[in-house]
């Protein structure tokens, strides 16, 4: 074994029901893009839905299409934009799908998506809802770090829809979820804290969130270094003293990014630091002491947080696990289903 992703669907479906919870009776719509931001659609999507998730959110219609041969009376809503052609799987597939510039397609379930401040896609003017638009959106640009400017949005919004009562509203992510409650109107589009991720890049347990990914590898040989010799590419690392280094057989084609180094993971239980360059297919690790081959290491998981792999790496949690190949051909993938 190279590496294992386990997936634990039991603590999906309490982060579902820690949200729901927040929503305080709007619905919760699961988005599961990116093969939901690495976890798996298919079984991110079923756990959701068990847990009381009203609609799936995707970008694309082959990503629709994949859920619906499974998913037989889902609501699945395409985020991102379509051509003609896909607009007419769409339809075939019976998707739903969002409009934020141009002609509004007929025989399709349509939601108007206005830009309330995202600068992004997105209607500058709200147009005339046609007979099948069904929804009405906009996209928060700082839920998560600036509720002022949230707020304006908010109200750019709800001043642009108030008019149409009978279609669903829905403008709220994973962090308006948490800690915006204007922000709920009939519906919420969250992805992030599904996942046990937290939006705002804190632990997750600050927000009542359980992390549902776990990855986790273990070494594969164990080197001794003497002051001088170094391991790696461009001998980015080279030993001031007497060390032991241990290899992972997980590199940035397996998801562990090359600017990882330095952020720190589990061997055998103990915290330990990535050193030199990350290669494509293993990473070296500084050893507290000699260690035999075959002990286990965690790259995320047992206290060790996407978070802090992604402060290290200057990015977002998300960004880490959507990142991870999970292939059977890099990695095994096992997916826990305890409730």
């Amino acid at each position: 074994m190279r590496s294992k992703i386990s997936i634990d669907l039991g603590a999906l479906r309490r982060n579902a029901a820690r949200l729901l919870e927040e929503l305080q009776g709007a619905e919760l719509w699961a988005v599961v893009k990116a093969d939901g931001y690495g976890h798996g659609a298919r079984d991110a999507a079923r756990a959701a839905l068990e847990a009381g998730a009203a609609a799936l959110c995707v970008v694309t219609v082959p990503e629709g299409v994949a859920l619906r041969e499974v998913f037989r009376d889902a609501r699945i809503l395409v985020m991102g934009p379509t051509d003609e052609h896909e607009q007419a799987t769409a339809c075939e597939a019976r998707l739903e799908l969002v409009m934020g510039a141009g002609r509004i397609p007929e025989n399709v379930p349509v939601h108007l998506k206005l830009d309330t401040g995202m600068g992004r896609f997105g209607y500058a003017e709200l147009p005339e809802p046609t007979e099948n638009v069904v929804g009405l959106m906009t996209h928060l640009a700082t839920a998560d770090t600036d509720t002022v400017f949230a707020g304006r949005q908010l109200e750019l919004f709800r001043e642009a829809t108030d008019r149409y009562p009978r279609l669903i509203r829905h403008a709220a992510n994973s962090a308006a979820a948490l800690r915006i409650p204007e922000a709920r109107f009939e519906a919420a589009r969250c992805g992030v804290a599904l996942y046990g991720l937290s939006p705002f890049g804190t632990d997750p347990k600050e927000n009542r969130l359980e992390p549902v990914l776990g990855w986790r590898s273990r070494l594969a040989q164990v080197k001794e270094l003497y002051p001088g010799e170094s391991t790696g590419y461009g001998r980015r690392y080279a030993a001031e003293r007497h060390t032991w280094i241990g290899l992972v057989p997980v590199g940035y084609a397996d998801g562990f990014r090359r600017d990882l180094t330095g952020t720190e993971v589990l061997v055998a239980g103990e915290r330990c630091r990535a050193v030199g360059t990350v290669s494509m297919d293993s990473f070296a690790v500084e050893l507290p002491r000699e260690l035999s081959a075959g002990e286990p290491v965690t790259i995320i998981g047992d206290g060790v947080l996407a978070e802090e792999h992604a402060r290290h790496a200057g990015t977002i949690n998300y960004e880490i696990t959507s990142r991870i190949e999970s292939g059977p051909a890099r990695a095994e993938r096992e997916v826990v289903d305890a409730g």
